[in-house]
């Protein structure tokens, strides 16, 4: 029998029953639409997070208190107090630091901000006159923090944009107006351009506000440390040399006598971008993995269906194989069943992936990309599904005894 016929006849079969074929390849139709929309989406939150990570500046050097590895280039906090505004001011002046171009300084905390009858739970940056510039935050409208408003511990704040659309809806113009944070009164001076969320960390920073530094340490929290400390060095370059300048600077003040002792952590914008990649592959890697198991029990749905086949055909297998027919004849008869079974299926779940990751993608403002490796995966798994999943009764259809089949009721 040529497999053309093979082939015509396995369309016959499967058309016959159209309710069956539907629901046999409904589960193969999750499974790689689940497949391909959740690669889709995890690469498309890691441009994100990469994008606004490289929007900052690739010649950042950001500095934390706390650390728990070897050398400078560190994570945690085992001490979050260990920095000072003084630490930065001296890197800045230090005439043994000839790499660095600017520094910057926040502390960070978390607090409700209110106007009117309206409220919500925003990040609170005390920041420096330079910050947002560093940083790449743009004005919207209205005026930056100045060092004046520093020196006098003023009470205004910058908005994020997203705080301004919580508190004061789109018509009402926020300048001037006084809201409420920490028990205290703050003049509203100006608004940050719109940047969306990040997608990881720190959420959005449009849901964020901006006083100044002081303001924050004496007024509002009573501390004197700090939590961030942002370096632009001269030019890429200099990255390494900015690192262990600024690593052995903090390492005398702190009076600490070598890396491994380090209170504090300095990290370069790659070796951000390296975690948040790690972290975001492994997230992608688990979700893509559970959407798989529906491949599987998708699989064992082909299974069960041609097992139901095989008994319902046992004279029309018994049949053929009194006229002739070898095994691998009847084998390759429900094998390609199952292949045309789990290609339809995988055919479909991809176009329905692809669908699902354009929809997910604009809906939450994420870079559209399509992960072509997913596709190759979904059409690589679908098929080896049918061809597994589908052995065992084409196996067993192969193995009856004519005799025995042709008396089956």
């Amino acid at each position: 029998m040529k497999l053309n016929e093979i082939f015509e006849e396995s369309i016959a079969v499967l058309t016959t029953n159209k309710m069956r074929t539907l629901l046999s390849i409904l589960g193969i139709v999750i499974g790689i639409g689940s497949v391909i929309a959740l690669m889709t989406l995890g690469e498309a939150s890691q441009s994100s997070v990469k994008q606004q990570i490289q929007s900052l500046g690739s010649n950042i050097l950001t500095i934390r208190p706390g650390a728990q590895q070897q050398g400078f280039v560190r994570t945690s906090n085992s001490d979050n107090t260990s920095l000072k505004y003084a630490d930065a001011e001296e890197i800045k002046t230090s005439q043994r630091i000839d790499t660095v171009n600017d520094v910057a300084v926040d502390y960070t905390s978390r607090g409700q901000i209110i106007y009117d009858k309206n409220n919500m739970n925003v990040q609170i940056y005390g920041i420096t006159d330079n910050y947002l510039s560093l940083r790449n935050i743009k004005l919207d409208y209205g005026e930056n923090i100045s060092l004046q408003d520093r020196d006098i511990y003023n009470k205004v704040i910058v908005l994020g944009a997203g705080v301004v659309e919580e508190l004061f809806g789109t018509e009402e113009n926020p300048i001037g107006k006084f809201v409420r944070i920490s028990g205290a009164s703050f003049k509203v001076i100006g608004v940050t351009t719109s940047k969306g969320s990040t997608g990881f960390g720190g959420g959005s920073l449009d849901e964020s506000v901006y006083v100044p530094l002081e303001t924050a340490q004496k007024v509002m929290f009573g501390i004197s440390h700090v939590s961030t400390i942002y370096v632009t060095a001269k030019n890429e370059e200099v990255m390494d040399a900015a690192l262990n300048q600024i690593g052995f600077l903090l390492l005398e003040r702190h009076g600490l006598a070598t890396p491994e002792e380090a209170d504090f952590s300095i990290q370069s914008q790659e070796d951000i971008l390296e975690t948040v990649s790690e972290i975001t592959g492994t997230f992608t890697t688990l979700l893509t993995g559970i959407a798989a198991i529906s491949l599987v029990v998708g699989g064992i749905g082909i299974m069960n269906i041609m097992l139901v086949t095989v008994t319902e055909r046992t004279t029309e297998i018994g049949l053929r194989k009194a006229l002739g027919a070898k095994r691998k004849t009847i084998v390759t008869q429900f094998l390609v069943e199952a292949i045309i079974l789990t290609f339809t299926g995988g055919l479909i779940g991809i176009l329905l992936g692809i669908g699902t990751s354009i929809i997910i993608t604009k809906l939450m403002n994420l870079p559209a990309t399509l992960s072509l490796s997913s596709i190759g995966l979904s059409v690589v798994m679908s098929s080896l599904v049918g061809i597994v999943f589908g052995w065992y009764p084409a196996q067993k259809a192969s193995k009856l005894e004519p005799i025995v089949a042709l008396r089956y009721e």
